[in-house]
């Protein structure tokens, strides 16, 4: 099973789920193979997919795997789930999907922690206590998503 192959094949399927795939890992796990699809989408609320859009996905996938002769006689274990919140943000769809998140950005002459505000024209404002700021998404080396056990309520975001 090559990765450019299985790309090719379950695009068009997850596209079908208003979804798009972030990555594909295919690993060995003895005589079986573990195919891992990450998904990622605007979902139901422009925050990324649901589960529901993610199981919906997983079963339409299963489906093609298992009508295409693609992963051949060899069995293998699906998972399916979303980019991951510890993947960093590398494209403004990114920034957008996470929307109301805390964030870390470094740059050169950057480094804030601060809540994602709005991102618009190649920018993304960030509520770092109270104070905006708005950043050049290209003077951004990395951002990633901080893991927070409590959100706050949508009326806020």
């Amino acid at each position: 099973m090559k990765i450019p192959d299985l790309e090719r094949l379950l695009t068009p399927v997850v596209a079908a789920q208003n979804l798009e795939i972030d990555r594909i890992e295919v690993l060995s796990a003895g005589r079986r193979k573990v195919v891992r699809v990450f998904l990622d989408g605007d979902g139901p609320e422009g925050l990324g997919p649901s589960l529901d859009e993610i199981a919906e996905a997983t079963r339409a996938i299963s489906t093609t795997l298992d009508d295409s002769p693609i992963t051949g006689q060899a069995p293998y274990t699906l998972e399916v789930s979303s980019r991951g919140v510890g993947r960093p943000l590398t494209e403004p769809k990114h920034y957008r999907r996470n929307r109301g998140r805390l964030v870390t950005v470094a740059g050169a002459a950057l480094d804030l922690t601060g809540r994602i505000a709005a991102v618009a024209d190649g920018q993304v404002t960030l509520d770092v206590d109270g104070t905006t700021h708005s950043i050049d998404l290209d003077a951004i080396d990395k951002a990633v998503v901080q893991v927070e056990f409590s959100r706050l309520p949508e009326e806020e975001i």
